[in-house]
Formats: C-alpha cells, structure tokens, sequence
C-alpha cells in the first residue's frame, strides 16, 4: 500500500474530494462490503508507520506532540483488523497484526510494557487485552509455544487488574478500579466506567470462552459496584466516572464506548449463562444505547460531537467503529437482539459511507456522519469507524463463524497464572492439556488474591 504522511494527507484532504468518486458500497451486496471494507482498512494502514525502519511497531505516531495518538489507540486498531479479517477472509493483514500485537506485551506479557508506565491506563492496557481476546475468539495464527498466548495475554491483564494495588480497598468506592494502573499517575484516583467496563467486558467473554463461572462472579461485582455507584443509573444512562474519596460528585458525560463495552460483555454472560438477569440487563443496556448513540437511527456522539465550543478528541474520534462491531458481536452471540441491531447498524453505515469523499483519492472518511457531508478531517480513528461500520454489516449473517470457545474449535493455549503479579500467586490445580482454556481454575490468585481482595463480594451476594 501507498504510505503518505499524516501532514500530506490532511493538506490534500482540504478541497479536493469533489474531484473523485466516494466510496462506493451496495450495502445489500456482501462482496460490495467486503471491497469497500479493503478500501477503508488499506487507507487507515496509511497513518500506520510501525513496519518501517525507524518506526516502534504496533504503534501510531505519537503520543502527542510527537504524534497524534495514544498507545492504547494501535492495540484498538488491530482490534478492529481482527474482526474485518474473521469476517471478510482478508489475510492480507496478517503478518503486520501478528508482529504488532506481540511486539507490544512487555516483560511480564501483560501488555503492560514499562515505556509506557508514564500513562498507562487500566483501560489503555486492556484494549490490547480485548485485542488479544478477539485473536483467540476468532481462531488467528497462534504464536509458537516459546511466544506469549493470545489467551493468556487476556488472562494476564485480567489478572493484573483484580489485583488489590489497581482498585480502591476501602470507603465509599470500594471495590471500583482505577482509571490510572501506576500510582503516580494522574488520575489515578479516578474510578471511571471505562476501566471498569473493560474489566467487565475481558471477564464475561473469558467465562464464555473457558466456561469458568470463577470469573462470572468477578466481573457481576464490578458491575454491581458502578451500578451501586450511580455510574449506570435506573434509565440504563452511562456516565464517565467520579473521584474519590466518595465518588459522588458524578461526571454525566456519557460516551458511546463505555455502554458499548457493556452490552459486548453481557451478550457474553447471557450466552454463556443463560440467565433472566444478564438478558434483562443487555435488553435495557442495548436499548439505552441505541435511544442516546443512535437518535436518528445514524450513530452521534452526543457528549462531544456537534456541542457549542466543544469537539472530539483523537479518543472519542475512535468510540462509533467499536460499538458497531460491538453490537454486530452482540447480534451473534444474543440472537434475539438482531432485530434491532442489523437495521441501525445498517442506517448508520450507511450514512458513514456517504461522507467518505476526502483525502488524496477521493474516499477517505470524516467523523461527523449524520451530515451527509465529507468534514475535511481525516485520521485513523475516522477510518477505523468506518470499517467497524461495514464489518459489523457482515457479523450477524454474512461473516464469520460466532466467536470460538474451548468447546467450539478455540485453540488458544491460557495461562491462569499469568501478568505481572504471577510471582505472587501458585497454581493449585495443574493446568492440564498445555495451559488450555478448559483446565482447572483454582488459583491462590483467585482463591486468595482476587476474592480475598474483594472481600465486600461476600457481603453483596456476589455468589447468589
């Protein structure tokens, strides 16, 4: 592919997209989807640097003002080429994923590499974890036995999140995870839905995949803490996050993401368990979204996009291509909620599609979708939308297989033991069969780490 510099193509992007035809797609068409989908992930690839000399790889430019990105920004990306690969049979992208995703696992194969400690997130670190989850849902190349596992890296960062030195022990917000995973940072005494989300979000599809109800248990507290916290509220609205010491004075932000990575996780519970609770909870949770992401059946940003003196950042530019892939996975493993996702997705790509007219050859995409109009700012985030958009066109029907489990053909070796914190813990029941997904759960980390961390989990009728 052509790699053209972020400056180049922003100054061709100005004033030139009338001159080429827009991206073309019959969205009734699956092979029209899939070509426009190559379109659309051949031009992200152009703000990607990582394979060439010189360059980190897995990584975009930055983080700012060296580039414009964030780390967690390339563990999503590869993410979202994942999904497009499962569901397109495109392994035109394998080679440039593979070496990505274990280039950035660091010593402890944790995704957790001590170059980026300066601003690591909890939930920076699992976006590469939910990364890595997709990877072994989806059955992608193994790495050989002497190379971190795509399992256990969502083990490992799991792990590394139920451990007492990430959350809040005590008080009001007992129980939370912080937003920030190094006390030094700023922000650390934030306990935001979106660390937590993705704590939730890693958990239910690891018990879906393993069948191990241990982390069923773990991830219903989180969620019974944000919702004890007011962070989700009776309507099913999902705000940003509070501060300590009380985590009550509640930011009502409300960004698409954080409710996206909600419904992903409790499709996954309700597949797994089939329970009348995680279906009531999916059904309001994928009501809700829909009512506030999707207000005229096209997906909106509503705490940044459109807003008097306010804007999206280079983050929130990358929250609409999740969520439509999230939902496409949530139409797969929930069937019943297809008939109100394949038809919003649909409008939504839809309207996306119709602005990519910009950049150097006429079809790159903006952000703002619901004007029909091409908004002269392009990005990886804005591309990375866009083929979340058609990919999720293909998951109910036309795409892959539904995600794998250890039942289904899932052939990624785990690792219970696994992060930064394995020193600390001992496998009581050996892991049988290399470390796959279906051995023996008990571990001092859960038995002794994780619960006797969450000790409130007792008193909150977690194992009811």
């Amino acid at each position: 592919m052509v790699r053209l510099s972020t400056s180049l193509l922003a100054a061709l992007s100005l004033g030139v997209h009338q001159t080429f035809a827009a991206l073309e797609v019959d969205l009734d068409d699956v092979e029209s989807i899939k070509r426009a989908a190559k379109n659309v992930a051949d031009d992200m690839l152009t703000f990607y640097r990582g394979d060439e000399p010189g360059w980190v790889p897995g990584i975009l430019p930055g983080p700012p003002p060296d580039g414009d990105y964030y780390w967690w920004h390339g563990g999503a990306m590869w993410g979202a080429l994942l999904d497009y690969r499962h569901h397109t049979g495109d392994k035109d992208y394998d080679r440039i994923v593979y070496e990505a995703m274990l280039f950035q696992v660091g010593d402890d194969r944790d995704y957790n590499p001590a170059n980026w400690s300066a601003s690591m997130g909890n939930d920076d670190q699992a976006f590469w974890g939910m990364s890595a989850m997709i990877a072994a849902e989806e059955g992608f190349n193994n790495p050989p036995k002497d190379q971190p596992q795509w399992l256990s890296l969502v083990q490992a960062v799991f792990n590394d999140q139920t451990m007492p030195d990430r959350r809040v022990t005590e008080g009001p917000c007992k129980g939370g995870l912080r937003w920030q995973a190094v006390r030094y940072n700023n922000g650390f005494d934030y306990i935001n839905t979106i660390a937590n989300a993705c704590y939730f979000n890693m958990g239910a599809r690891l018990a879906r995949y393993t069948g191990n109800e241990t982390y069923v248990k773990l991830v219903e507290a989180t969620y019974e803490t944000i919702t004890r916290l007011g962070y989700i509220d009776k309507d099913y609205n999902v705000y940003d996050g509070a501060h300590l010491p009380n985590c009550d004075k509640i930011n009502k932000a409300q960004f698409s993401y954080n409710i996206g990575l909600l419904v992903q996780g409790a499709a996954a519970l309700y597949n797994m368990t089939e329970s009348d609770k995680w279906k009531t909870e999916l059904d309001n949770l994928l009501d809700a979204t829909l009512k506030v992401f999707w207000p005229q059946g096209v997906a909106f940003e509503i705490s940044c996009e459109g807003q008097p003196g306010g804007g999206c950042n280079k983050d929130m530019e990358a929250y609409k291509g999740f969520v439509h892939r999230w939902l496409g996975y949530t139409a797969q493993v929930a069937p019943h909620t297809a008939a109100k996702i394949k038809p919003m997705i649909k409008s939504s790509t839809q309207a996306a599609v119709k602005q990519c007219t910009g950049g150097p050859n006429g079809r790159f995409c903006g952000f703002h979708w619901t004007t029909g109009v091409f908004d002269g700012a392009i990005g990886a985030g804005q591309q990375m939308n866009v083929l979340g958009a058609l990919t999720a066109m293909l998951m109910p029907d036309h795409g892959g297989p539904p995600p794998l489990t250890n039942k289904t053909g899932g052939t990624s070796s785990g690792n219970y033991d696994a992060g930064g914190k394995a020193s600390t813990t001992k496998v009581l029941t050996p892991v049988t069969g290399g470390g796959r997904a279906g051995a023996g759960f008990l571990t001092a980390l859960i038995i002794a780490g994780a619960l006797g961390a969450f000790a409130w989990m007792s008193t909150d009728g977690i194992a009811e």
